[in-house]
């Protein structure tokens, strides 16, 4: 697995050690915890004017824009924490949309109590990721609520990013024939959580995979253009979840091949502890794509050259049978309907 590196930066010095209700008042303190935090660590010219918004120049093309909320607990987890969650999940779903994120917006929901040394190590975890990611955080919002009122900290991030000009990703171009291909290891960031999680922590070496994918579906996108019939990433309900909704919107069937499903011993160890399915667990560091059958062999090679697919996959291809239906050719030689999850298996995720 890939060994992550944050930055290294020493926190400000600050006469307050605990955030207070005065922090989110928009007086003194807001500006003294933004000036010497926000502002100072993820500084450029645009974030810079310190306006409501940002004022950034387009060029001709079309422009994917997402936005998402992340209230993860614990906020700190093996191998990240909710800054950097919240980062990647925005740059990873303007990738699935075949664009690159530019600007991210950045809105915290402080709760009354968190410490400065938390901030700031989930501000760092902001920095790293918008750095690796080559994203600019140019815009955002800071609250605090009262202690009892939140979890710590809650964040949301806006992106706007320009599209490939060869992507041509919608649910309208998946054929019959398409293969399935996923990018990596699954289960492993939900798994990383529960490791960690207050009652049901367990001995384990799992890390959240967490990490931005934009650069390798831009380099994907550079040579097979149309032939990426549709990308998505398996977050919350986890892979069951991204192909029932593409079965279901599509009327056409998906067949699986257990053998073929990438998950880390470690992983599936826990998951069977716990009573769990991979297959619906969370992930946020890798991505599923149906992709042209004459293509597919190739983007596979493509992929697993690069650092975030070396594990990758195709585990299945898209049928006229069945139709809405998602069905696993086990390990033994059955078959299973793979169902939409019913109810939420792991809260507060991402």
């Amino acid at each position: 697995m890939k060994l992550k590196m944050q930055l290294q930066c020493p926190m400000p010095t600050l006469d307050f050690d605990i955030i207070t209700l005065g922090h989110g008042s928009g007086g003194l303190l807001t500006n003294k915890l933004l000036d010497k935090g926000v502002f100072d660590l993820l500084k450029n010219d645009l974030l810079d004017e310190r306006h409501d918004g940002a004022v950034f120049p387009v060029t001709t093309g079309k422009m994917a824009f997402s936005t998402d909320s992340y209230v993860i607990s614990p906020i700190f987890f093996p191998g990240g924490n909710i800054g950097e969650l919240a980062v990647n999940g925005t740059v990873n779903d303007l990738a699935m949309c075949g664009a690159k994120a530019q600007y991210l917006s950045l809105s915290f929901i402080i709760e009354e109590g968190l410490t400065m040394r938390e901030f700031w190590d989930v501000l760092l975890g902001i920095k790293t990721a918008a750095e690796n990611a080559g994203v600019f955080i140019v815009t955002g919002d800071t609250k605090v609520v009262e202690r009892g009122k939140g979890d710590k900290i809650f964040i949301n991030t806006s992106g706007v990013g320009m599209v490939h000009p060869k992507a041509q990703i919608a649910r309208s171009r998946v054929n019959i024939g398409d293969k399935i291909i996923i990018s990596g290891y699954v289960a492993t960031h939900g798994m990383a959580i529960m490791s960690v999680r207050q009652g049901l922590e367990f001995e384990t070496d799992i890390v959240s995979d967490t990490t931005n994918l934009n650069h390798t579906v831009l380099q994907l996108l550079d040579v097979f253009g149309e032939k990426i019939h549709l990308m998505s990433d398996p977050t919350r309900g986890g892979v069951a979840t991204v192909l029932n909704e593409l079965a279901r919107d599509t009327k056409l069937g998906i067949e699986l091949h257990q053998k073929a499903i990438p998950v880390l011993e470690d992983v599936h160890g826990a998951c069977e502890l716990l009573g769990l399915d991979p297959l619906y667990v969370a992930n946020e560091g890798i991505f599923i794509a149906v992709v042209a059958p004459d293509a597919a062999d190739a983007f596979l090679e493509i992929l697993q050259a690069d650092e975030n697919g070396a594990h990758a996959a195709i585990i299945g291809e898209v049928v006229e049978a069945h139709p809405r239906q998602v069905i696993m050719h086990s390990t033994i030689g059955g078959k299973r309907v793979v169902n939409m999850p019913v109810g939420e298996q792991l809260p507060r995720i991402c």
